[in-house]
């Protein structure tokens, strides 16, 4: 059901009000008028020129009173009538009014509202160092624009020290494994070390690596719950070509067959993030493949989004299971397992996709494998300049 918005309502009242004060104002006319015509003495000419007899002035009387009676009456018709029937239009024209001022009201007191929504539309959509702009006036707009104003400054507070704490977590965090590996390449490169010791050092350095992984992708996911404080416009088809020409090697090892179709797409986000979204999808698509089996991409604008499809073949997965994918450290019970993986991939994708805007939708296909499909807005400005290119060929 479609609900009525706040000016459609406050006019909708406002009418409603005038056309309860007309319909009152018009029964409290006609009880006035009516009244008064019953209390208004009515003189009844003489029908006959001799006072009538003893025995005919009841039924003489009677006539007078019916007579005054249907006087009465006709001036009642006469007076009421009228009044009625111009009553009602002004009641109908009154309410009328009360609509149209109801609505231009409506309008000139929520102008503000209006205003502030639109700034914290931008605000959420750019950054959070806008703020809204407060009238001169300390009224209840004012108020509103003040509190809001000052939830924002303690979300930005807060948005810039989680950032500042994620940028501290990484330092902290990649420098042991930094220092652990290169202790591990020293020892393992020493001329005396024995076999065991470099089969040790192998299994660590494996290991390090894991957690390495892992560290960056619990920041990628961190970052992306942040939300994109700086978006800059991106060529989605730039990221999907790099990221490819990466995992090429991948690919060719398990003897993939890979096709990739990209057209140029711009979208307003993160350029790290959305490589790392990219990224692993296509990792999740070869890691989490049959041998001699087959990967398809494609990216490009539809229907004025950035869509990013990746199908790939593999073991076959329940569909109740595929929701579990997208949960941090969850797999399918039935998901070949990968000793690369960290259990983030598709969790780091959708948190990307949901910062961007966007959304992330996966299908486990009857044939083994999975269909992802991301959805992401495309930029204003590209959209903006699609709509004037579309508009000069219509003109043309």
């Amino acid at each position: 059901m479609t609900r009525l918005s706040v000016r459609t309502r406050l006019a909708l009242l406002i009418g409603c009000l005038g056309l309860v004060v007309g319909g009152v104002t018009l029964l409290v006319a006609y009880l006035a008028v009516d009244h008064a015509i019953a209390r208004q003495p009515i003189d009844v000419p003489a029908a006959v020129e001799t006072m009538p007899s003893p025995e005919e002035a009841p039924q003489f009387k009677a006539q007078l009173l019916a007579t005054g009676q249907d006087i009465r009456e006709r001036l009642r018709a006469q007076t009421l009538g009228p009044l009625v029937d111009h009553g009602l239009v002004l009641a109908a024209g009154l309410a009328a009014a009360s609509l149209a001022a109801g609505w231009f009201v409506g309008g000139v007191t929520l102008r503000p509202l209006r205003q502030i929504t639109a700034t914290a539309r931008r605000i959420a959509d750019r950054s959070l160092h806008e703020r809204v702009a407060l009238t001169a006036a300390r009224d209840e707009w004012w108020e509103l624009g003040s509190a809001i104003n000052a939830m924002l400054s303690r979300l930005d507070a807060a948005f810039a020290a989680q950032r500042q704490f994620v940028g501290n977590a990484s330092h902290e965090l990649k420098t042991p494994l930094a220092i652990n590996q290169t202790l591990l390449e020293v020892a393992m490169g020493r001329s005396d070390a024995p076999p065991e010791l470099i089969r040790l050092g192998e299994i660590m350095l494996e290991v390090n690596a894991r957690h390495e992984r892992l560290v960056d992708g619990l920041l990628a996911l961190a970052r992306a719950e942040h939300g994109i404080t700086d978006p800059r416009p991106v060529d989605l088809a730039e990221v999907v070509g790099g990221v490819l020409t990466l995992l090429r090697p991948d690919a060719d090892r398990l003897r993939l067959r890979v096709t990739a179709e990209a057209s140029p797409v711009v979208v307003d986000g993160d350029r790290v993030l959305l490589d790392r979204l990219v990224q692993n999808l296509l990792q999740n698509a070869i890691r989490h493949n049959v041998a001699s089996g087959w990967l398809r991409l494609a990216a490009g604008p539809v229907d004025g989004d950035a869509r990013l499809t990746v199908v790939n073949s593999g073991p076959v997965i329940a569909p109740a299971n595929v929701p579990e994918l997208f949960e941090p450290f969850q797999r399918a019970a039935n998901r070949v397992h990968s000793a690369r993986g960290t259990g983030l991939g598709l969790s780091i994708v959708r948190s990307v996709a949901q910062a961007h805007g966007g959304t992330v939708n996966a299908v486990a296909r009857n044939e083994g494998g999975l269909e992802v499909v991301v959805t992401i807005p495309r930029s204003r400005q590209q959209s903006d300049s699609n709509d004037q290119m579309d508009l000069i060929t219509d003109q043309l």
